[in-house]
């Protein structure tokens, strides 16, 4: 049994522990730009906007085997609806780009750059010296045993190969490490860094975008998990759950309440709908709705055969 004090110390760490849990929650997600495709390198975001039901697509390559593309790795592409749903929800922020600035800004800053460069060259060209040596006298340790000559003439050689070694080895730049800061520090919860941070999100917003991006804001609302159906000439594709578990139901085509579809079209998306047995959504944004914004307009395809 658990003493008073006892149960009052472990309802605390609870406490603490749920407080720490929602401001980890709420932690302010940051997202690159190239061009017009957002982007995003911290693995933490990666994890925050996974829970968050923002699946996006893994575009980058591999450390440890950069030649292949079956299994790839950050950053992570995020549909363009999906980047503006984090900051209407306001738990995105664009990190400012950076790589246009001018280098004589703060000569303080790029002079310790090339300082820690050049100690972190001297330092692994110590280490592969060091690496080079004990290889040497394992292979010279190996030979002594294996030969039968003496051992003043072993310990010589071994001396005369130590010390040219360490007189004519060189450690090529080109074999230097250099760590690659892929996250960027300072992003929090904190609101002067929240504004900061905050900018125009840089996507045109014209009636395509926007009834994308109502559709997506629906869907998302309702459960759904959404990743992009370019494969299947749609929009979405919709997943009851996490798509890692689940297949796909539909195939959203976002149109425009006022938008002509030709008949050959819908044709063709209903009997692809059917050939991977999925439901073909043709979705419009119209009509009025108490919440902020407009409902969404559901109609479902289904390939029946020719009569």
């Amino acid at each position: 049994m658990d003493s008073p004090e006892q149960k009052i110390t472990k309802t605390v760490s609870r406490v603490d522990a749920s407080k720490e849990s929602m401001a980890n929650s709420r932690q302010v997600i940051g997202i690159n730009f190239c061009g017009p495709t957002p982007l995003m390198w911290r693995a933490d975001d990666l994890k925050s906007v996974r829970e968050l039901g923002i699946i996006g697509t893994l575009v980058g390559s591999l450390a440890r085997q950069p030649r292949q593309n079956t299994r790839l790795g950050r950053p992570l592409e995020l549909l363009p609806e999906e980047g503006r749903l984090l900051a209407d929800m306001g738990r995105a922020a664009v990190i400012p780009d950076s790589t246009n600035e001018d280098p004589e800004v703060n000569p303080e800053q790029v002079e310790q750059y090339h300082a820690g460069l050049e100690n972190s060259f001297q330092e692994q060209g110590a280490l592969a010296l060091e690496d080079r040596k004990a290889t040497l006298m394992r292979v010279m340790t190996k030979k002594h045993n294996e030969n039968s000559g003496s051992q003043e003439d072993s310990d010589g050689a071994v001396r005369d190969r130590l010390e040219a070694l360490a007189h004519g080895f060189s450690f090529p730049r080109t074999a230097m490490a250099v760590q690659l800061c892929t996250a960027r520090a300072g992003l929090s919860h904190c609101p002067e860094v929240r504004r900061f941070l905050a900018a125009d999100w840089p996507i045109p917003r014209d009636e395509r975008s926007e009834t994308r991006f109502r559709v997506f804001r629906d869907l998302r609302r309702q459960g759904f998990y959404l990743t992009s159906a370019g494969k299947f000439g749609g929009d979405y594709l919709v997943y009851p759950g996490d798509p890692l578990r689940f297949h796909a139901y539909f195939i959203v085509v976002c149109i425009s309440m006022d938008e002509s579809m030709p008949l050959c079209d819908v044709l063709a998306i209903a009997r692809l709908g059917s050939n991977v047995k999925k439901t073909v959504l043709l979705c419009s944004s119209g009509g009025s709705q108490e919440d902020d914004g407009e409902e969404v307009v559901y109609t479902s395809l289904q390939w029946s055969g020719m009569v």
